[in-house]
């Protein structure tokens, strides 16, 4: 086999999602899974949907992501160049090399007619195609029109009978009838190429051995094959995806709400994580194992493992691909992740940052989570005191107003405000007192957070928050249940 070469060929009308980052990520994949190369082109002719400012963003995605391309506008390479717009001399000559073949042909209605002929197929239910009437054409009319400086299109002349057939690495053979290919246009009236010409030529001229795109293009695949056939080219090998869904029934859209790959970052997920995580949409490695890095994903990416079926993006199995990224991470490193998180609520100079990023690193799937994790740090927020009940810890306000009331006589009186002596107090007196662990715990963590759910337990808040604030917090906790009796 000849060196793997793939590419990703986004057009820059806007943001990249989630689909199109995962063609580029299993092209990646493949490529360098089989020591080959990753093109990145940009296919920018339709310049009715080119986004200013787009093509950064395709860049920046990614290098965000990591797939590190080895030819492409920016650095260059063998087959430059690498934006579409700038081939439209390369895509002109093989058009006209096709008229010369008689596989394409000079079309000259106009808009108009076109239109007409649409309107005529609705009222019939018959399938829009375009109707042929240029396809025979003279070449005395054909020149007459071209000296007259007619404006044309050029088409593709597909054969009206027969079938034509490929094999596809998910989807297997597929098969069309010649009778349903539209006579695709290749060269526009501006003179610049389809997407679906430019895409077979620069794929030829850049020797891509593989394609791998959405399976929307299966349709038109017999057309690229047959232009590949009108030139005598061997053609790639085709890898068709199914698409990633929000629903069963519904398609993945930001125009519906729905985030890409940059959101996703914005919401406070790891780069990491979602990149293994859209890996999954739509590909199962062997095993059970889900999480990989970069390199465990070139090392386990196999074609084979790719599905027919539309991939379902499951926001809370990213989150919970997350969660095992922030749990893997080093203290140091996931509070310089944390920090701009923690600082959103926690604003005190005097909290101990360390101890607290131990807390939540056991307890964040999401760094977006943080700060509401940890909204009481700075002000005890109110609260009810049906907090204090808790049927397995067989708490209520009754026990928990005895448990305060012990805590407050013996905490006053700790002098080395740490960990390993309060946890020596408290302990002793559950001992003392003859109870459960939670009948003084659950009291002393619901009265220093004033919460139901927070990133540690009592005793790891209470040296958190210092003595000062941990005995004013239980004198509030009492008195709040002395009020409410």
């Amino acid at each position: 086999m000849s060196k793997v070469r793939t590419r990703f060929a986004p057009s820059p009308t806007g943001f990249i999602h989630v689909g199109n980052l995962r063609t580029a990520l299993y092209a990646y994949l493949f490529a360098k899974k089989h020591g080959g190369d990753f093109i990145l082109r940009i296919e920018d002719t339709d310049r009715e949907r080119y986004v200013e400012g787009a093509v950064d963003v395709i860049y920046n995605t990614l290098r965000t992501a990591g797939l590190k391309w080895d030819e492409g506008p920016d650095i260059g390479g063998d087959f430059a160049p690498y934006t579409q717009s700038e081939r439209q001399g390369i895509h002109k000559k093989y058009a006209e090399q096709l008229i010369e073949k008689g596989d394409a042909y000079y079309c000259f209605c106009d808009k108009n007619r076109l239109e007409d002929v649409r309107n005529l197929q609705q009222a019939s239910n018959t399938p829009p195609m375009y109707d042929g009437h240029c396809r025979d054409l003279s070449d005395d009319e054909i020149q007459e029109k071209l000296q007259s400086d007619t404006p044309y299109v050029i088409r593709q002349k597909m054969p009206r009978e027969g079938v034509t057939s490929f094999c596809d690495e998910v989807f297997g053979e597929i098969t069309l009838d010649n009778s349903v290919l539209d006579d695709q246009v290749l060269i526009k009236a501006d003179g610049m190429p389809t997407y679906n010409f430019a895409n077979v030529i620069d794929d030829h001229e850049m020797k891509i051995t593989h394609v791998i795109r959405g399976n929307e293009y299966l349709s038109s695949t017999p057309k690229y094959n047959l232009l590949y056939e009108a030139f005598g080219w061997e053609k790639p090998v085709y890898i068709h995806c199914s698409p990633i869904m929000k629903t069963a029934t519904e398609k993945l859209s930001k125009r519906s709400g729905d985030a890409t790959f940059e959101d996703l970052l914005k919401q406070g997920y790891l780069t990491a994580a979602v990149v293994n995580y859209i890996a999954l949409l739509g590909w199962s490695p062997k095993g059970e194992r889900e999480v990989f890095s970069k390199d465990e994903l070139i090392n386990e990416f196999d074609l084979s493992g790719i599905s027919k079926s539309p991939a379902i993006f499951d926001a809370a199995k990213l989150k919970a691909i997350n969660g095992e990224y922030i749990r893997a991470m080093g203290e140091d490193e996931f509070l310089s992740h944390a920090e701009t998180y923690i600082r959103q609520t926690c604003k005190r100079e005097d909290i101990d940052l360390k101890l607290l990023a131990r807390m939540l690193i056991k307890r964040t799937e999401v760094f977006t989570e943080i700060p509401e994790q940890i909204d009481f740090i700075d002000v005890l927020p109110e609260y009810d005191i049906e907090l204090y009940n808790h049927k397995k810890m067989k708490t209520n306000a009754d026990n928990s107003l005895v448990s305060l009331q012990e805590l407050l006589e013996v905490l006053d009186q700790v002098t080395d405000w740490d960990a390993d002596t309060l946890h020596e107090v408290v302990f002793d007196l559950i001992k003392k007192m003859d109870v459960k662990n939670g009948v003084v715990l659950w009291p002393l963590r619901t009265a220093v957070s004033g919460k139901q759910f927070t990133p540690g337990g009592g005793l790891e808040l209470a040296v958190l928050l210092g003595k000062d604030e941990t005995i004013s917090r239980i004198v509030t906790g009492i008195e709040k249940i002395i009020n409410k009796k």
